[in-house]
Formats: structure tokens, sequence, C-alpha cells
């Protein structure tokens, strides 16, 4: 079993050297930023890593798998499904994304903000024009889901005297957002039409690409067909098609079309098993704690609220400074298990808001102690494994890590590197 914990912090071995970094840390605070990311890696209770070499790697691996000419654009909503949006996109980019997909106006300022350069689509709408016109001004590409909003952008278009770039987002049967398949024709022709406008591309959603054989997604696929069918049979120009999520990239080269939009396999995972890709996907991410305090309790104990869990014998418990406030799903108390170098250890009792409870007997006393990081999410046991346990999804998983772990990033494949980076 390979190490888990950081390689700068295979040193820290007891109370008394993290003492000694905390007294040397040296602290000036950046009032901009967040005051967590500016602590040294030393001080740090608890923190996502990132791995942003897994990102580049994933990003080159999903490419080698689509046809020739399409695009893929990374979906970063969400900080990047909880990764961190600006550090991903500029990875992503770096391994050959041609375009990033948000969900809201913020989302895409903050990359814009960055400096970051290629287009930028916001999927959810935007209903209002001061929305509409501060996206145009910073060069952010819009969705519209209604024939209300293509009116609405063309008087934004009016008002400033130039096109709106729009992308018009067709209801295929996710039910959710989009123009009925009925109106798709009337509509794009609508948009390549008005000169208040830049009709940007055509796409729809899948519902259940992710799940095997289930005969919804042939339905919303040849739904999209016929409306690609109909544009040209009434010769309208073209539009950029795009239907694919990262199931359907996975899933077949017939969706591809001139795009895909790529969110969960950008992380390092497969929509579903069956759509595993051999293990040529890398997890990105990592999530370490440190143990704040360390104490031996006698059998017949009780531990933590409720007294759920009971010492069975005489045990070495380590009290981890991460909790459900950071994202550690309260309903997986009794259920998570890691490693201290290569020796396991099983979480034990309920997780509390800010901390969590560990049965360390196992590893050997001069390895554990105050300070010693845990990799409690870590490529053996991940937000996969994670969501099992828990009957969920990845997806929640990765999200629902809280603001107030800084994320901090490492760069693998680079072969002599000292120290990441808090952003």
């Amino acid at each position: 079993m390979a190490r888990l914990d950081s390689e700068p912090l295979e040193t820290v071995r007891g109370s008394r050297l993290v003492a000694e970094s905390l007294h040397k840390a040296r602290l000036h605070v950046n009032p901009s930023l967040p005051v967590a990311s500016q602590l040294d890696l030393t001080t740090q209770r608890a923190w996502v890593e990132v791995d942003l070499a897994a990102i580049r790697h994933n990003v080159r691996v999903l490419r080698a798998l689509l046809q020739p000419g399409t695009q893929l654009w990374a979906v970063v909503k969400a900080n990047a499904y909880g990764h961190g949006a600006v550090p991903v996109s500029r990875a992503a980019i770096a391994a050959g994304a041609s375009g990033l997909c948000v969900a809201t106006l913020p989302e895409g300022l903050e990359l814009r903000q960055a400096c970051i350069k290629i287009p930028i689509l916001i999927l959810g709408p935007l209903n209002t024009a001061p929305e509409i016109e501060l996206a145009v001004a910073h060069e952010l590409e819009l969705t519209v889901t209604t024939e209300d909003a293509i009116a609405l952008c063309e008087r934004v278009g009016v008002t400033l005297q130039r096109p709106i770039p729009i992308h018009l987002n067709v209801d295929t049967g996710m039910t959710r957002l989009g123009i009925s398949p009925e109106r798709a024709a009337p509509c794009w022709h609508r948009m390549i039409s008005s000169p208040d406008l830049e009709a940007r591309s055509l796409y729809s959603h899948f519902a259940t690409a992710d799940e095997l054989d289930h005969p919804a997604i042939q339905e919303q696929s040849d739904r999209f067909a016929s409306i690609v069918r109909e544009l040209r049979d009434r010769d309208f120009p073209a539009p950029t098609l795009h239907l694919a999520n990262s199931a359907a990239a996975l899933a077949g080269s017939q969706w591809h079309y001139h795009l895909v939009r790529v969110g969960l396999a950008l992380y390092g995972y497969a929509p579903a098993p069956h759509l595993s890709t051999g293990g040529a996907l890398r997890t990105a991410m990592s999530v370490k704690a440190r143990i704040a305090q360390l104490k031996t309790s006698p059998a017949g104990i009780g531990v933590s609220y409720g007294h759920r869990y009971v010492t069975t014998s005489q045990q070495r418990l380590a009290t981890v400074a991460i909790g459900y406030a950071d994202g550690v799903p309260r309903c997986l108390s009794g259920r998570l298990r890691s490693y201290v170098s290569d020796y396991p250890v099983q979480q034990v009792g309920t997780i509390t808001m800010d901390q969590t409870l560990w049965d360390a007997s196992q590893v050997p006393i001069d390895i554990v102690a105050f300070g010693t990081p845990i990799a409690i999410l870590n490529p053996d046991y991940s937000a996969q494994h994670w969501a099992d346990l828990a009957g969920t999804i990845p997806y929640e998983i990765l999200c629902g890590f809280s603001a107030r772990l800084p994320r901090y990033y490492v760069d693998s494949e680079k072969e002599t590197q000292s120290s990441g980076e808090f952003i």
C-alpha cells in the first residue's frame, strides 16, 4: 500500500516538531484572501489536496477517445466540483480543453477575472438585462432556454449595439431546462436571422446516459437528430452541436458531435461502472486532516455523541480535526477507513461538526502523534467509495467539501517538488 500522507509531512512526529513549526511560521495576512489559504502547510488542521497533473492527464485521455475534430469543453461549475475552478481550468486548458462550462454568472466572472481567455459558456439561464450586460462585457456566452429569453437578449443587443452570443438549449427529455423540440427550428431561425444575436450552438443534455441500456438515451438522441435534420431540410445554416456529457462521451462516439461537455470524468471518475476506462482516469482530489489529540481508552468506554460506539478493548483513539461541517457526511459514521503510512485506521463513533474519531490501535506509537496527517479521502477510499457507502453519487461527495477547507495544489508530474500552493 502506497503512503498516503504528503512527503513534506512524513517527518512530523510528535507535538514538539509541530509546535516548533507553528512557532517559526510567519503569517502575513492579506485581507483580500481567505485567511486559511495563507497559512503554512504545517499549520493547517485539514485541507483538500488537488493534483493538477491528474486533471491534465484526464483531459488527454478523454480527448484521445473523441472523434477527430470534436472539442472537449471542461465543466468547471460548482468550483470545479470542489477542486477549485481557476487552477483546474488552467490545467485543463494546458492539456487541450477548447472551452469551459459554468452554471452561473459569478462563476464565469471569476474565471475572466483570473485572466482566462478561452470561450466560457454559462449553462444556467440569465433572466435580467443587467446580468446579460455584465456577461457580455466580460465576453461570456449565454444559454437561452425560452423564447422570452431570446427576446430579452435581442433587446439587450439593441441597447448595447452589439450582438449577444447565445446557445440554444433544447429539452429532448431531461425535463429541466430548454426549448421544446417542436420550437427548436423556429427559435434557431430567429436567432440566426436577428442582427442583435449571435447564434453559437444548439445543444441538449442527457438524463440517463450513465444507465446501462436505458431506452431514454436513444429517445433523446433520436429527438436531437430529428431537430438537426429539420434544420438541414429547411436549409438553415448548420449550428455547432453538442449533446454528450461525461457518460455519453464515454459511452459512444455517435454522440460526440462538434464538442463534448466533460465534468465528472475530468476529475477522474467514470459516471458508472460500465463506463470505466480501465483505470485510465486518475482521481485528482484527496482530503487530509491532522490528529488533534491522541488518547488510550480502556474497554467499555463510550465514544462521541450518543455513545453509539463503545470500545471493545484497550484502544488508541485519534481525534482528527475534520467533521461534517467540512464535508464528511455524518451518515458515514463508523464506516470510513484509511491508513497512516501502511497501517489501517478505522473511523469510530458519530462524526461531529468539526472532529472525527479513529481507532489507531494498529499504528505503531512512534509514527502516530499530535499533528500526524491522515488522508481520509484518497485513491483507495475515494469519493466513489464514500458515495457507495452513503447511497449517493460521487458528484455530491466532491462538491460537498466546504470552503473552510483550503485547496492545496500539487503537480505529480514534476520530478522535484518541495511544496505545493494554497489557493
